[in-house]
């Protein structure tokens, strides 16, 4: 079960966001905009502020996730995290809901 948890929120975290390939075939550094963030509160509480994801790998991967900040330059989430995470469940409605996001962030 905690499995099927970890690799849902993993796959909601960073769906649809690529980092583009630099010369010397790295990838470009993790910024903001390269995960999904969520600032809506009952996500908030239930996850530990799991879903300001954007900041731990942005520029605070060693600060607790409990006292990250909220990254408004990053894509969020059409709703929270268990939001997210009922929808990935149901293929159709995600396909749906999530591409839309993703053309409003551009």
């Amino acid at each position: 079960m905690f499995f099927l948890l970890l690799e849902t929120v993993n796959y909601i975290e960073h769906y649809g966001l690529q980092r583009k390939k630099t010369a010397n075939d790295a990838y470009e550094r993790t910024m903001p905009w390269h995960s999904w963030n969520s600032n809506h509160v009952i996500g908030r509480l239930m996850l530990f502020e799991l879903s300001r994801h954007s900041a731990h790998h942005y520029n605070m991967a060693s600060r607790k996730y409990q006292i990250l900040k909220h990254q408004p330059q990053s894509p969020q989430m059409p709703t929270g995290y268990p939001g997210m995470m009922l929808l990935s469940l149901f293929p159709p409605i995600w396909f749906y809901v999530v591409p839309q996001q993703m053309q409003e962030i551009g």
